[in-house]
């Protein structure tokens, strides 16, 4: 069943700014809606609608720093129809606001993103130790956090560095229900800039932690693949520019509305039918 969920995810990655709905995706492939769910989710880890939402904020990180767009066009370029919908969601899940992320991304300003784990209530915690392994050349720090989502992206619940593959240990994690992602930049494939330079990352979960407990973990880190949603969280020290977007102006032809292709529509067109969409 692996080639159907390909084949929706392509579908996702070529047309995320569109309404996407559910059941015609379902449909491409052959699929009842809820059998669909189930294959995509068992392949990628996530439901269609996370992936799509995932695509469509890492497209805008792409887009805020290469392209001359304001925030609000950004927001309709990858699909949503409201700007303020937008910013909230893209600054929960990348850590930093449309605005603040095209300045740092852009460079010339000396600033890097901050991680921050969220505060947690007094009381007994656990620990994660283990090992992490990578796969290729790494030329970053390696990081490790327990996070609530299996799409990287948000604040840590526990987080830390490390100079490269070794053993590791993640101290005060609340106890509950966490994925352990890690993350760090390999070697460059092409050029001259940091966007060139592939992610290695490593996901483990759901694990469960309990309190005045310590949970092995190991992890392996290796390039992404197509099943994988993207990273959206902003990671200090990988450098200021992201890969170039799949809606630069020069990648479709415009459309009616001068949006990225055939078939975009404004905020303003979209139906009452759009809450139907896969993303969420």
């Amino acid at each position: 069943m692996e080639h159907y969920a390909r084949r929706a995810i392509t579908t996702i990655r070529e047309n995320y700014h569109e309404p996407l709905v559910l059941d015609d995706l379902a449909r491409s492939v052959m699929m009842s809606k809820f059998y669909f769910i189930r294959v995509f989710q068992r392949t990628t880890g996530v439901t269609p609608g996370r992936f799509l939402s995932a695509v469509r904020l890492h497209e805008a990180k792409s887009l805020l720093v290469h392209s001359s767009s304001n925030v609000a066009d950004v927001s309709a370029r990858v699909g949503y129809g409201s700007a303020s919908t937008f910013s909230r969601r893209f600054t929960a899940s990348v850590g930093l606001s449309p605005t603040q992320y095209r300045r740092i991304g852009r460079g010339g300003t000396g600033e890097d993103p901050h991680i921050t784990p969220f505060a947690v209530e007094r009381g007994p915690l656990g620990s994660v130790a283990g090992t992490a392994r990578v796969l290729g050349s790494s030329r970053s720090p390696l990081y490790i956090g327990l996070f609530d989502s299996p799409i990287l992206q948000g604040q840590p619940a526990a987080w830390t560095k490390l100079d490269g593959s070794g053993p590791f240990q993640v101290a005060d994690v609340p106890p509950g229900t966490w994925y352990l992602h890690a993350v760090t930049l390999g070697a460059r494939t092409s050029g001259d800039q940091w966007g060139d330079s592939p992610l290695l990352v490593g996901t483990v979960g759901p694990v469960d932690i309990g309190a005045d407990e310590r949970t092995r973990v190991d992890v392996v880190l290796q390039q992404e693949d197509w099943t994988r949603p993207p990273v959206l969280l902003a990671l200090p020290g990988f450098g200021s520019r992201p890969a170039r977007p799949h809606t630069a102006e020069t990648a479709r032809p415009a459309g009616p509305y001068g949006g990225p292709g055939a078939g975009y529509r404004t905020p303003r067109q979209r139906t009452v039918a759009d809450r139907r969409l896969v993303g969420v």
